[in-house]
């Protein structure tokens, strides 16, 4: 384990602390693993209470994830335990977030993602071009999808 994750876990177990000590509650430990991939900065497993976060985008943001993600990922958590399942950013989650930690509700992450993303594939419409994911590209080409554009809702054809 490397010292930013040793920071990351610390970090993880402090806010929950912090979280116990205001709720007046206790909550047990999170499992905590460096395993999310994509451009996903972490995720919360609630029935394995669980966080997973992004090794790569936190090697390049590691201020932001332990100011802001792991904050983020524990109010899931959290927001489970105290009111079940809920909207994923609803107002509980929010409470959570700027009461019990002081950091603004932000739903998603502002990281630049270009070491994280994968191959996409150029795709035509009657109106401009689009790349699609690798993962949305093999759902083409085995008929198991079509996509559509947005502004003409034409379907996006390979560019070959």
């Amino acid at each position: 384990m490397n010292p930013l994750q040793q920071a990351i876990i610390e970090r993880t177990l402090a806010c929950l602390r912090l979280a116990e000590q205001k709720l007046g509650r206790q909550f047990p430990d999170p499992a905590i693993r460096f395993t999310q991939r994509g451009k996903s900065a972490g995720s919360a497993r609630l029935q394995s209470w669980e966080i997973r976060y992004n090794p790569v985008l936190m090697a390049e943001n590691p201020q932001a994830f332990l100011e802001e993600v792991v904050p983020h990922e524990l109010a899931h958590l959290l927001t489970f335990a105290c009111y079940g399942r809920v909207k994923p950013h609803g107002t509980e989650w929010q409470r959570m977030m700027t009461d019990i930690f002081h950091v603004p509700a932000r739903t998603t992450h502002s990281f630049d993602v270009t070491s994280v993303s994968g191959q996409t594939f150029c795709y035509r419409c009657q109106c401009r071009e689009h790349q699609l994911t690798l993962r949305r590209h093999n759902k083409v080409m085995r008929q198991q999808a079509i996509y559509h554009c947005t502004q003409c809702h034409q379907p996006l054809r390979p560019d070959s």
